[in-house]
């Protein structure tokens, strides 16, 4: 097995590469970037693996990465990665298209006993056995050159994903939970999961669901001109505009350009370019009536005392089937199973098995919590 990386920064060498990585059965995969000062992320460096071959491609030195895209873009190879959304939603930027199939190491390990969104450190360290050096983890990866060690860190990210990839699938076969993880790698290659959506963008607003029906619902029209903003200028939605600010701006309403300037958060600036804009949406959209969703009511103290337990339950099954708790169920889907909802992944196929009769058993009184010399234990009634 090659440890030693090519780096590749001439159409020639890219060309040589990707005849060696055309039709191979699996190809490891990562990517360096950087996203501090705009909407789409500047890929910088990527790095590919196969046993054969390390490599390090710089496309800041390359005309263009089609023979690379050719090859992730090949439904007979699959695309080893970990933590795989950032690294598609380049990709897909760059081709318009999702790499598929993809095995993304961090899902499996959830299906492994490993913490949900485990690093790839600690996945590599507890599976692998080998600590990495993570000191040029804050590298500027736009700078050039590179500093050789800097290199060597981002070709690690590969050489070591290819042994970790071999073991988490013969281990996911050998307790036959290949299965398991499946769907959640094919929805991977969803495009919707990377196209960008400026109608749905004020759920990204941290503290809408605090605000005032009528204030919440002009925050969205205001939160979808910002994200259709930051993508024409390709900067972070944060600098067009603060959440804060975006907030302010929904329940203070201003009515001209002097008032709209002295929001805090706005000032001279944002009003000259984009005044007319925003004055436009408030003025539209003030008169409408909020749109009525009809939103579950509120937990009583003893339900969400019950949801607790639940999650207590969950996570004593998660332990004994070592599986993650979060590729069981999340606390939304255990507090609509307090509220009666049975159309819920964890009360079907595996998931029933392992941990979905447990809950059922215990909402229906027939399990009860117990404590004892080692903790907590779930027992019959």
């Amino acid at each position: 097995m090659s440890d030693a990386f090519q780096y590749i920064d001439t159409p020639a060498a890219l060309e040589a590469l990707c005849a060696k990585l055309k039709g191979q059965p699996w190809i490891a995969v990562d990517t360096e970037f950087m996203r501090e000062r705009t909407y789409y992320p500047e890929l910088c460096l990527v790095q590919v693996a196969t046993d054969e071959v390390v490599a390090c491609i710089d496309p800041l030195a390359l005309p263009s990465l089609k023979p690379l895209l050719d090859v992730l873009l090949d439904p007979q190879t699959m695309k080893v990665l970990h933590a795989a959304r950032q690294d598609l939603e380049i990709f897909y930027n760059l081709a318009g298209q999702v790499p598929a199939p993809v095995f993304d190491t961090q899902v499996v390990t959830r299906f492994l006993g490993l913490p949900d969104q485990a690093g790839y450190g600690a996945v590599v360290q507890t599976l692998l056995g080998i600590t990495l050096d993570k000191s040029h983890a804050r590298t500027d990866w736009m700078r050039r050159p590179l500093p050789p060690a800097a290199l060597e860190y981002a070709a690690d990210d590969v050489r070591h994903l290819r042994n970790l990839y071999k073991k988490l699938q013969t281990e996911l076969a050998s307790r036959g939970r290949t299965s398991w993880a499946e769907p959640e790698l094919k929805a991977l290659s969803d495009e919707k999961l990377y196209k960008p959506d400026p109608e749905n963008a004020w759920q990204r607003i941290r503290g809408i669901q605090r605000m005032k029906p009528k204030a919440a619902a002009l925050a969205r029209p205001l939160a979808a001109w910002r994200e259709r903003t930051a993508i024409a200028e390709n900067r972070p939605r944060q600098w067009i505009l603060k959440d804060e600010a975006l907030m302010d701006l929904a329940k203070q309403q201003p009515a001209d350009l002097a008032s709209l300037a002295a929001v805090r958060g706005v000032g001279d600036g944002l009003a000259k370019r984009h005044g007319a804009e925003l004055l436009k949406i408030l003025g539209e959209s003030a008169g409408k009536a909020p749109e009525r969703e009809r939103a579950p009511a509120a937990l009583t103290a003893r339900q969400d005392a019950l949801v607790d337990a639940l999650y207590a339950v969950l996570r004593l099954k998660a332990a004994a089937g070592d599986v993650s708790p979060a590729s069981l169920a999340n606390r939304s889907e255990l507090e609509r199973l307090v509220r009666g909802e049975r159309d819920l992944e964890i009360v079907k196929d595996w998931r029933l098995a392992m941990a979905g009769q447990a809950l059922l058993d215990f909402l229906g009184g027939r399990y009860v919590l117990a404590s004892g010399e080692e903790g907590l234990d779930v027992k019959p009634r």
